[in-house]
């Protein structure tokens, strides 16, 4: 099968340290992998980027296409991309700028890479700008992760972070909500796409924990400690409950413009109770056991 455009790049791209000739020579060039929105699969493109401030911008012009690209699309189901840059690859958090704040970004696009002016002037759709954060929220205290209950922990504090984000988002909208007066144009009701991307990548990340611990943590610790049968029992059916909260804000954000933001804050509170308490005993029951348990395994 012959090699197509994109492969031939990205093959260049990865064996020149991610420089590559021809049309996107001497141009700022990344490679964004994706998973599909249906299949599921990995699916790597070669993107033009422009940079604002510490974060990374794409736009999704499809080459002025009256349609938005694959890979925007994708990242909409699954908001964690994986991006490489020269010698390095990270995962990040892809957010779709709205409103003001995407003409505003839009216009930095234009005075640093001026033929996106071209594509947005060949269809009628508004080009997406896309803003690449990191996929993992910094708290500000890195921790040493030496054993399997430091990764435990290390799990747990980003999701507790990623939750909080969420959280202090919601606030704020509802805030300036509550603010407008008088003439102008009111904030959107909607929830919106920020909320939606980091609610999305945070019930992804749990989901993915949750479904680790149930299919190999926990079953390989019960065959040592038959003794915490109850414990073990206990964690699962709190996982239940978790996944029950996180199917409805799930399904609360398929349709952003239709979302209903109470029901939606009172969801996330709700997640919030829950899944506190669970992290908060699951730490007090299992950590112990897994103390002396060297992380990665192998590690002497």
């Amino acid at each position: 099968m012959p090699t197509s455009f994109n492969e031939s790049v990205i093959e260049e791209f990865r064996a020149n340290e991610g420089k590559v000739g021809g049309p996107f020579e001497g141009g700022n060039l990344l490679l964004l992998t994706t998973t599909g929105a249906r299949s599921g699969t990995a699916r790597t493109t070669p993107l033009g980027y422009v940079r604002h401030g510490g974060s990374l911008l794409l736009v999704a012009s499809n080459l002025g296409a009256p349609d938005h690209p694959a890979w925007y699309r994708n990242l909409l189901a699954h908001p964690v991309v994986g991006v490489e840059i020269g010698t390095s690859a990270y995962q990040a958090l892809a957010i779709p700028a709205e409103g003001a704040r995407r003409d505003e970004l839009f216009a930095h696009v234009l005075r640093e890479a001026p033929g996106y002016g071209d594509y947005q002037a060949a269809t009628t759709r508004t080009l997406p700008v896309v803003v690449l954060e990191p996929a993992v929220p910094d708290d500000g205290s890195p921790r040493e992760v030496r054993t399997l209950a430091d990764k435990i922990l290390e799990v747990h504090d980003q999701l507790r972070l990623q939750l909080g984000l969420v959280t202090a988002d919601v606030d704020a909208h509802f805030a300036a909500l509550a603010a407008h007066e008088g003439p102008g144009e009111p904030p959107s009701p909607s929830l919106g796409l920020q909320i939606r991307q980091r609610c999305l990548a945070f019930c992804q990340a749990l989901e993915f924990h949750h479904t680790s611990e149930d299919g190999h943590l926990f079953p390989g610790m019960a065959h040592y400690h038959p003794h915490l049968t109850d414990v073990f029992d206990r964690l699962r059916a709190e996982h239940r409950t978790v996944a029950r909260i996180q199917e409805g804000l799930v399904a609360l954000l398929a349709d952003i413009g239709a979302a209903d933001p109470p029901r939606f804050r009172a969801e996330l509170a709700r997640m919030t109770t829950e899944l506190t308490a669970h992290l908060d005993y699951e730490e007090e029951k299992i950590l112990p056991l897994v103390a002396d348990v060297p992380w990665p395994p192998g590690t002497p």
